[in-house]
């Protein structure tokens, strides 16, 4: 009880620090339920990148990894962006370097390459396009050359590859958390829920993802379940999506495979990192002028293509 009180407390002035430094605090899905909870716009990495391009706020407090916050400084040059935790990081961004992607231009010229956000800002500049796992489809199909190169995650462009009819050039990223999960554990998640709807982020392997009834992003996930009637979900994406799912849709259950389906780097967040970041306006995360103009410019073809 004392352990609430002292967090409602911490909440509270973390909430007034905002408001004296006209801060926006953005939380993806997979952030702690505390920090979720505290956040004033919670999304996938469509939605929060869209919230930063066009919020007023002077301050973003981006709870989430380094490469969500680059994408905010990129997208909003005149606002200060904080990342709560700078040691939380992505080990699928940093699978593709911008010389990887050079030496694949060479091999593929004429392709253009579309880069998942899950990338560094160095890796967006050398970049034509980006995507997320929302619109990566959309993004592709949009594009008129019948060949393309995506980066850096092999399930999410098989993915794109099985819903577009181009020749695709996957980069050999994945996502540990994601790749990890069998397609075993979902067959007897299914089997002892033979009711439950599945719904897979795509960047599962393939072998989940054609055990699927759905493949989402976690935006999606959370829209198609608000919508559905459906009483019963088995949710193949990473647990902090719990939170608002539960929060959203109190009276369906939710079930995950036997896998532990966390991100360590995504619960590094916590509110002290917050509350701290917010006293002291560090740390804050800047890009290179030169790195900041090739980014921007492919995350503003990928926000400019209208949204289904």
């Amino acid at each position: 009880m004392e352990q609430d009180r002292e967090q409602a407390r911490q909440v509270d002035a973390i909430r007034r620090l905002a408001r004296e430094h006209d801060a926006l605090i953005l939380a993806h899905n997979y952030q702690r339920d505390e920090i979720q909870a505290l956040a004033d716009i919670t999304g996938d990495s469509l939605a929060l990148s869209i919230e930063a391009a066009r919020t007023d706020k002077k301050v973003i407090v981006f709870c989430g990894v380094h490469f969500m916050a680059e994408s905010a400084a990129v997208l909003a040059p005149d606002k200060i962006v904080l990342l709560p935790n700078p040691e939380a990081g992505c080990p699928m961004a940093d699978m593709v370097t911008a010389e990887g992607v050079q030496a694949m231009r060479s091999k593929y010229p004429g392709a253009p390459v579309v880069a998942y956000v899950n990338t560094s800002a160095a890796v967006k500049a050398v970049s034509d396009i980006c995507c997320t796992s929302a619109n990566a489809v959309q993004v592709v199909r949009s594009l008129p050359e019948k060949e393309v190169i995506l980066i850096p995650d092999r399930n999410l462009g098989q993915f794109i590859a099985s819903q577009v009819d181009k020749l695709c050039h996957l980069w050999p990223g994945y996502c540990p958390i994601h790749d990890e999960l069998l397609a075993k554990q979902v067959a007897i998640c299914r089997s002892a829920h033979p009711q439950a709807l599945c719904l897979a982020h795509p960047e599962c392997h393939p072998d989940v993802l054609s055990q699927a009834d759905k493949i989402l992003s976690t935006g999606g996930m959370l829209d198609y379940v608000r919508k559905s009637c459906h009483p019963q979900f088995i949710i193949a994406t990473e647990r902090g999506i719990l939170f608002k799912l539960q929060e959203e849709n109190p009276d369906k259950e939710f079930i995950f495979p036997d896998y532990e389906f966390i991100c360590h780097d995504m619960k590094r967040v916590t509110l002290d990192h917050v509350q701290r970041c917010l006293e002291t306006l560090q740390p804050r995360i800047t890009v290179p002028e030169e790195v900041s103009r090739g980014a921007r410019q492919a995350l503003e073809k990928m926000l400019a293509i209208p949204r289904d």
